[in-house]
């Protein structure tokens, strides 16, 4: 079989590259084991990340100004996002495509072979696959609870790292991020930001338990529940691949969808040559991963108080500019120099691969 484009992969960053290629007259053949199942995670973004052509009826919320809490409240003046995950997997419409149901076993710039042994040629190949789960990755994981909303006075918390979920001090730190879905409803989730191994499920669902008795919302047993585990490492900018198997998922912050969704519209057009400064940013994400793997538990709240004080224009640069060097650069420069002392050294060392200076048994954030 011939095509423009071979795209491996139907989740939202697969799925968005061939609705842009099919809006544009590409023919279009789509791969995936199991290409009509539902999307069942919820997927937000930054308002400003999501693209012009994205259908307004994929929005089931939007805060304007979420909070987070490290040791003290902090408001984000930039307008969050949360995506009705059936409306957008249904307007990524990819009528028109050749769609086959497999895993490819080989891809090239030209030729993809399934594990059939079937070959398929086109203009251009595609990896949307998204990243496997391995031994040794670090991962995001979280358990969540859609709930009734409680109403204004639990507002929309991008991160809240406060001690009420009954954790043990010394333990691994989590967080909880509270989003309205639409509908009335609100999600509570209980995150590992990042772990190598994460905090497991069955402790997340303990500790948001505990938070939600200790805040007063009440929780009748019978709630629609979701459960997050993927890995937040494993891809890299590079020609071919797309979304998070092409270094488009953030590996400290764990966002991605935003992202593929923006630039979908230019890999649709060929555009897929890697630029040297995203190159260099991906490098310096990274580094920001290992900077959290080396921070201990106590000192997580006040690293994130020092990042939400910072000028808005930095945190974008950190949190959106996947082309950004200079922002992101500046980003982390001025972060290093509002954390304390003790815990700069930790981020001096982790960034440049030195040993790490968490005492042994401390118990460090991320279980390094």
């Amino acid at each position: 079989m011939r095509a423009d484009i071979v795209i491996c992969g139907l989740g939202p960053a697969g799925r968005a590259l061939a609705y842009r290629c099919l809006v544009r007259g590409m023919s279009v053949i789509v791969v995936d084991p199991n290409p009509r199942r539902h999307w069942r995670a919820t997927y937000a973004a930054w308002t400003d990340e999501l693209p012009a052509w994205l259908a307004g009826t994929t929005l089931a919320a939007t805060v304007a100004l979420p909070r987070a809490y490290g040791l003290r409240a902090h408001t984000i003046p930039r307008s969050y996002s949360v995506l009705d995950t059936g409306r957008l997997q249904r307007s990524l419409d990819i009528t028109g495509a050749t769609v086959l149901t497999g895993r490819a076993t080989r891809l090239d710039r030209h030729i993809v072979t399934l594990d059939t042994g079937r070959t398929l040629q086109a203009e251009r190949v595609i990896d949307a696959r998204g990243l496997r789960r391995r031994p040794g990755r670090a991962e995001q994981t979280a358990y969540g609870l859609i709930l009734d909303d409680p109403g204004p006075d639990e507002p929309a918390l991008f991160m809240d790292w406060r001690a009420d979920n009954g954790a043990d001090p010394g333990s691994p730190r989590s967080f909880l991020y509270r989003i309205p879905i639409g509908g009335d409803r609100v999600l509570f989730e209980e995150t590992c930001l990042v772990g190598a191994p994460p905090i497991d499920l069955g402790e997340l669902a303990r500790r948001l338990r505990c938070r939600l008795r200790a805040r007063g919302i009440p929780v009748r047993g019978d709630e629609p529940v979701e459960r997050v585990r993927f890995p937040v490492v494993g891809g890299a900018p590079r020609p071919g691949r797309f979304g998070a198997a092409g270094g488009y998922l953030h590996p400290a912050t764990g966002y991605s969808v935003g992202a593929a969704l923006a630039a979908a519209g230019d890999i649709a057009d060929g555009h897929t040559r890697v630029p040297n400064a995203a190159r260099a940013v991906y490098r310096l994400r990274r580094a920001g991963l290992r900077a959290l793997l080396a921070l201990p538990p106590s000192e997580l709240p006040g690293f994130f108080d020092a990042f939400f004080e910072l000028d808005i224009n930095l945190q974008y640069a950190y949190l959106s500019g996947r082309a950004d060097f200079a922002g992101t650069v500046a980003a982390m420069t001025r972060l290093f120099a509002g954390v304390p002392p003790g815990t700069r050294a930790r981020l001096a060392a982790a960034t440049l691969h030195l040993p790490p200076l968490s005492p042994p048994g401390s118990g460090s954030v991320i279980m390094e």
